[in-house]
């Protein structure tokens, strides 16, 4: 899922300076999970900025994805009636809001940061890099490129001692000692013999935001 976290109070409360009546909107998918944007933040924040600016009105709604103009449709009267709407979904939400309301203003209340697992209550950590070239069969469902703290394609640095890494050796596992011992135990040690070319991030970035058309189901 994706990651984000709140902006702090004050630069959020900056960014709608000058707003008399805003619409809070949540997103009730990614940054509901990682109890960032969900319905109970939105309450939080709405109260908050209410504290701050006494004269402030907030409008809220939480829809079931902002990534998909369905459901932002959903709200169109709440946001027509406000000066601006604050976004508590990803970055690609805050933009799909913005392009649906193009003479409105949009701006986010959240900073998007990775997309990850959650580790236990409160704790997620990044285990993707959206590179556009997995290569997960070959490395025992462990992604070198997000883990290793160097993004290094063919197995350790120097750097590795007893499965950790320099970087933090206290709480960073070596992410090659991770796919290592995960390959021992599937028997697969052989594919660790090929080496892989550098990334061709082409496959990432070809020249523009990246698309996929399931021809098979697009109208």
């Amino acid at each position: 899922m994706v990651v984000a976290e709140r902006k702090p109070l004050y630069e959020i409360r900056d960014v709608i300076q000058g707003c008399r009546k805003i619409l809070i909107l949540g997103c009730g998918t990614c940054t509901t999970v990682c109890m960032a944007g969900g319905e109970k933040e939105v309450s939080i924040l709405a109260t908050e900025l209410r504290m701050l600016d006494k004269g402030l009105q907030t409008v809220e709604a939480t829809i079931e994805r902002q990534c998909d103009k369905e459901f932002i449709e959903e709200i169109r009267y709440k946001a027509e009636q406000c000066d601006a709407i604050l976004s508590m979904a990803c970055g690609a939400g805050v933009q799909l809001v913005a392009e649906v309301f193009e003479d409105k203003a949009v701006y986010p209340a959240l900073n998007t940061k990775f997309i990850g697992v959650s580790e236990g209550q409160g704790r997620w950590s990044e285990f993707c890099s959206a590179c556009g070239d997995c290569i997960l069969a070959e490395t025992g469902g462990i992604c070198p490129l997000t883990r290793c703290s160097k993004g290094l394609l063919n197995g350790p640095c120097g750097g590795s001692v007893e499965g950790k890494c320099e970087v933090d050796p206290e709480k960073l596992d070596c992410a090659w000692q991770l796919i290592y011992d995960r390959l021992k135990r599937l028997g697969r040690l052989d594919v660790l013999e090929k080496i892989r070319e550098p990334k061709d991030w082409s496959k990432a970035r070809d020249g523009g935001p990246r698309k996929v058309v399931r021809e098979d189901v697009a109208l």
